[in-house]
This record gives C-alpha cells, sequence and structure tokens, in this order.
C-alpha cells in the first residue's frame, strides 16, 4: 500500500515563488512541514491504494482528466487556518467546486476512494506554505506578517496530479491533461 493524493499543480514560476515562501517559513519559524511536497490545491485528500492495483488508480484519472475542461485558477493574498496553518488563498470560483466535488464522487463511486473529513466540511482551495508543524507561538508571530501582504497570481490548470508519498515527502507520479477541446 501506498500513500496518493491528487492536487492541481501551478506554473513552475509560481511553484518557485511558493518554494522561497515555504522556505522563508523553514528559515524564520522553524516550520519546514510545507517544504515536503510541491506547491498545490488539493482536490482528494491522501489515501491509501494497492501498489499492484496502480494501473487501475491512473487510469481512471485519466479518463476522469480526459472530460474535464482547464480550470481559470486566481491566487490573492494570504489567509489562515489558525492557530498552525498560513496559505496561499485560492479564489473560490464554480468550475473549481465543482471540478473537486467531480473528482470526490468519481473517486468514490469508480475507485472506493472517500474521505470522511471531506463529506463534513466545505472545500477550502489553498496552497500551504506552513503547515502544522508552525508552533502556535510562531503563528502568533507570522501571521501579522503575511495577513496583509499582496500577492496575485493568474494561472489555466489544464491537468491533473497524481502525488505518490515515498516516507518522507510528496512527489509527482503521473499528471493527466484535461480535455483541450473548446466549447465552440
Amino acid at each position: 500500500m501506498s500513500r496518493f493524493f491528487v492536487a492541481l499543480l501551478p506554473p513552475q514560476d509560481i511553484q518557485d515563488y511558493a518554494n522561497q515562501i515555504k522556505q522563508y517559513f523553514a528559515d524564520h519559524y522553524a516550520s519546514s512541514g510545507a517544504l515536503k511536497s510541491p506547491p498545490h490545491i488539493t482536490l482528494q485528500p491522501p489515501f491509501e491504494w494497492a501498489d499492484d492495483n496502480l494501473p487501475l488508480l491512473e487510469a481512471s484519472l485519466k479518463e476522469f482528466a480526459s472530460r474535464q475542461q482547464p480550470v481559470a485558477i486566481a491566487l490573492k493574498g494570504f489567509d489562515a487556518f489558525v492557530p498552525r496553518v498560513i496559505y496561499i488563498n485560492v479564489a473560490i470560483s464554480q468550475e473549481l467546486l465543482t471540478l473537486q466535488a467531480d473528482l470526490m464522487a468519481y473517486a468514490e463511486s469508480n475507485l472506493g476512494i472517500v474521505d470522511k473529513v471531506s463529506k463534513t466540511r466545505p472545500f477550502a482551495p489553498h496552497i500551504t506554505v506552513a503547515f502544522r508543524d508552525l508552533t502556535k507561538q510562531n503563528f502568533r508571530v507570522a501571521w501579522p506578517e503575511f495577513e496583509k501582504r499582496q500577492l496575485h497570481f493568474e494561472f489555466t490548470a489544464d491537468k491533473l496530479t497524481l502525488l505518490l508519498h515515498d516516507g518522507k515527502q510528496w512527489n509527482i507520479k503521473s499528471e493527466f491533461g484535461f480535455c483541450l477541446l473548446s466549447n465552440e
């Protein structure tokens, strides 16, 4: 069994920017947990999957992705899950909410993957830059520094990314492109 999750990854320049902020939290606030994965927006939280059944998982995600349209994503400022997590705020759009809900429903009905926690709370898209290893004390110091900090990026998400945990960190296992047909 291995641990996986499914996410949207921003383009490399935005990942580089987010990684610089993650490194800043590691250097200044002893919070390095966010460095254990590439910057991402989680769509399907971590789940266990049998390694010998990986072809089914990848084929299913490819099938799902092939029926999706690219989604416009806007990143605006910072927000927090008090008292520990600081993240880059992802503007909520109907397209993003629909993609996430459709993926969760597809994963449950086709693969038996169910995230019980996600069923009890609304989807809150974000890109974590300071993880739960940020102490409450350091959060109280760091949050005023980032609370009003400006940040604005826009990109089009055009693929799902499957990430695999290797025992230490999350790595990209495979990517599945969205349908690029326009609605014209």
